[in-house]
């Protein structure tokens, strides 16, 4: 598994705290990040980098979250949440099989930020019961 990750010039200094935590952790990490891109660039990207294998999975920062998210989900066969908490980030995983979390740095400190990352790339997906809801979502798209 690699973890994709970007951000757009409100996210790139928490993305750096993340990324480098990943690391720290053994997590392997892709950034994909560009000078000049936008949120809806940064999110393409990591998006694209994430499909391009099953085990990926991507993390976009913007000021807010919001923005990517709404990126994120415009994509076929993406299944994104935008978190702020380390419940969610875990939650989402497990339950709705996302690939994508989007947070925002103006919204989570840097520690959050972290646990947000570990909960999101370490949870498993339960399956079960919870992929009924998970094709419905791939079918939306």
């Amino acid at each position: 598994m690699t973890v994709i990750i970007g951000a757009d010039k409100a996210g790139t200094e928490l993305k750096e705290v993340v990324k480098n935590y990943l690391i720290e952790i053994g997590q392997e990490v892709m950034d994909v990040s560009e000078a000049g891109y936008d949120f809806v660039d940064t999110t393409l990207a990591v998006a694209t980098a994430v499909q391009v294998n099953d085990d990926n999975l991507g993390i976009v920062i913007d000021a807010y979250g919001v923005g990517s998210f709404m990126t994120a989900t415009k994509i076929k066969g993406m299944v994104a949440a935008a978190v702020s908490d380390e419940r969610s980030a875990y939650m989402t995983r497990a339950h709705n099989n996302s690939r994508m979390i989007t947070m925002g740095s103006e919204i989570v400190g840097p520690g959050v930020a972290k646990n947000i990352a570990k909960g999101f790339v370490e949870g498993d997906y339960d399956g079960g019961r919870h992929q009924i809801r998970v094709d419905m979502l791939n079918k939306m798209c």
